[in-house]
């Protein structure tokens, strides 16, 4: 987790500065790449749901996209720089397949595969999830010191931590699953077409997949550009990078803090209110970077994040928990919450990226925060409330 999290910190906190500066792409190229990360990704996230369900515990596609990280650094040095110089797109549908698979359908593998193992080891997903929030911090830091001194080291640095999460996976990662589990596992946890395809009869999913479309998805759109906006409040793009650097390990330090009580949190109140109150918050981080007037207050509002990403991580994985079957627990993530949330991410980071160099972030963001809105508001009707179950699924869960 620790690993994985500090490649997504890199990539996605300075990704868009780096086609900026150094493969001079504008907004809209920008956010198409976003966009085929989203649009591609969408192929690997049912078969990923899919496998995930049936291979449970085994290493095998973990440790496939793991050895697939090892080549970011290779990429952005050698590659794409002279694929883009033959043909734009060319160049950003390759890097969209490539990313897609790395990050966008790998993190799902990663995140289901945690949370399973808490469901056998009696630990919460959320404690596990603080290593990803250290890492955050740790890579932030240093990937802003980095980018200034040269851009394209950032990604040798995910290489990196790819060769260091291959090797745990491959030869030091397991999970101890007892005898019982096991016979359990095989004989009640088969699964056949006709049950993963009952998953799109449920209201519950398509609810949840509505709340990932018009929230969730919103928050990662936000941020894919964000560091642009956020460095036009500075004099020099050095300053602007650095500053952004602490910012954001600032916020991650938050979320890190906070993850600690957060499965608590969630068991109190329920995954549902937990969803909500992410839903809220998005809306007013994002409407309140649309008029900060100074950049002080725009780190106020940045660092909220810190509170979104538990709310959201932690939450989600008890909501699908506690209202669905188990046995589809991957299968619902990828599709309910992953796939749905990319769907999103592909149609709005490319209307976003032309927005941005149409109407300029202030009016985009203002778009973004009134969509956050309102689906927040349908969801709060819409999603199951799972508080009253949660005991009694607990329960289960001892069983299973």
């Amino acid at each position: 987790m620790c690993i994985r999290d500090s490649s997504w910190a890199v990539i996605y906190g300075y990704l868009t500065l780096w086609l900026e500066q150094v493969a001079d792409l504008g907004g809209t190229e920008a956010g198409l790449v976003f966009s085929l990360m989203a649009g591609i990704s969408l192929i690997f996230q049912p078969i990923f749901g899919i496998l995930s369900d049936k291979l449970k515990f085994k290493k095998t596609l973990l440790a496939c996209i793991a050895l697939s990280a090892l080549f970011i650094g290779p990429f952005f040095q050698w590659l794409l720089l002279p694929l883009l110089n033959i043909n734009l797109y060319l160049g950003i549908a390759i890097t969209g397949l490539y990313l897609s698979f790395v990050l966008n359908g790998g993190v799902g593998v990663v995140e289901q595969y945690i949370e399973r193992a808490s469901w056998v080891n009696n630990f919460e997903y959320g404690h596990s999830r603080m290593g990803g929030s250290l890492a955050g911090i740790t890579a932030t830091l240093v990937a802003g010191r980095l980018f200034v001194w040269n851009p394209t080291a950032i990604f040798w640095a995910c290489s990196i931590a790819a060769a260091i999460l291959s090797i745990l996976i491959i030869f030091f990662d397991k999970v101890e699953v007892s005898e019982v589990v096991e016979e359990v596992d095989q004989e009640e946890t088969k699964l056949d077409k006709k049950t993963i395809c009952s998953i799109f009869k449920q209201k519950n999913f398509w609810a949840l997949a509505l709340f990932y479309i018009g929230a969730a998805a919103i928050y990662d759109v936000f941020d894919q550009q964000f560091i642009v906006y956020f460095k036009s409040f500075f004099e020099t793009a050095n300053t602007g990078t650095i500053v952004y650097s602490y910012m954001a390990s600032a916020q991650v330090g938050l979320e890190l803090l906070l993850m600690i009580p957060m499965p608590y949190i969630i068991n109190k109140i329920g995954a549902k209110r937990g969803l909500i109150i992410f839903g809220f918050i998005t809306f007013i981080r994002i409407f309140g970077s649309a008029v900060a007037p100074n950049y002080q207050l725009l780190i106020v509002f940045r660092i909220m994040a810190g509170l979104e990403m538990p709310l959201l991580l932690v939450s989600i994985m008890k909501y699908i928990a506690n209202t669905f079957d188990r046995r589809l627990y991957a299968t619902i993530y990828m599709l309910g919450s992953n796939f749905a949330k990319q769907v999103s991410v592909f149609i709005f980071s490319t209307v976003s990226g032309r927005l941005y160099d149409s109407i300029g972030f202030h009016q985009t963001y203002l778009l973004l925060a009134g969509i956050v809105f309102v689906i927040t508001i349908i969801s709060a009707f819409t999603l199951k409330n799972d508080h009253k179950e949660e005991k009694e699924n607990t329960a289960t869960a001892d069983v299973i």
